[in-house]
């Protein structure tokens, strides 16, 4: 708390003299460029390693990046939240592209891994049945290294029960709408992107910046 406060009062001293015109041009509305979905680990620090600036990106975060699917009927069946959040940024900001962003040494694989019906928290223990279906695309779970192989899975998962949303579906056919899956590897301070056509998470670098960005974004 002391930190957060102390940021506060160093942001309003030193950075709001300079950052007031950009906010005051925010108040006016938004127009991000994607939706960010990402874990809300305190080490994922989006705005550190993406170099975003205020009004950049739509964010949501939850344990585990994780986005609960649509059933038949449209309806999401399980947190409303997300959903919510999908249908503002891809109905109403019109935001190009989602990225679904997992991490290294992931609590929440961790709980999954070891076993999520053992975990002795109720709502967590629910929350995490919407990522467990990425326990099938790991060959081992008890091999070293399992937690981030599940996190990586997960986000490609996820992905999946994006596109169970109508509007998605229906704005990536058209063209309008396009869907990531990003990795931040803690350790090495290194974001990497899965290239679908390799079939694996890549370094995000010159190269593959080219191959993600649309040719107007060039």
């Amino acid at each position: 708390m002391r930190k957060l406060v102390g940021g506060i009062v160093d942001f309003r001293n030193r950075v709001r003299p300079v950052a007031r015109e950009t906010f005051a041009r925010l108040a006016l509305g938004q127009k991000p460029d994607a939706l960010f979905i990402a874990c809300s680990d305190s080490r994922v620090a989006i705005n550190v390693f993406a170099s975003t600036e205020p009004g950049d990106l739509f964010v949501v975060r939850n344990v585990g990046n994780i986005v609960s699917p649509a059933a038949a009927d449209g309806f999401s069946v399980g947190d409303e939240s997300e959903a919510a959040a999908i249908e503002f940024a891809v109905a109403m900001l019109e935001v190009r592209d989602i990225i679904v962003c997992g991490h290294s040494s992931c609590g929440a694989m961790t709980g999954l891994v070891r076993g999520r019906n053992d975990l002795p928290t109720p709502h967590l223990k629910s929350w995490l049945r919407h990522a467990e279906r990425a326990l099938e695309r790991i060959p081992d779970r008890n091999a070293p290294g399992a937690v981030d192989q599940l996190s990586q899975a997960n986000a490609l998962l996820q992905l999946e029960h994006l596109r169970s949303y109508e509007l998605v579906r229906r704005a990536e056919k058209d063209g309008r709408l396009r869907l990531h899956a990003f990795w931040f590897d803690i350790a090495n301070a290194e974001v990497l992107a899965h290239d679908p056509g390799q079939g694996k998470y890549l370094p995000l670098d010159e190269k593959m910046a080219q191959r993600l960005l649309r040719p107007d974004e060039r």
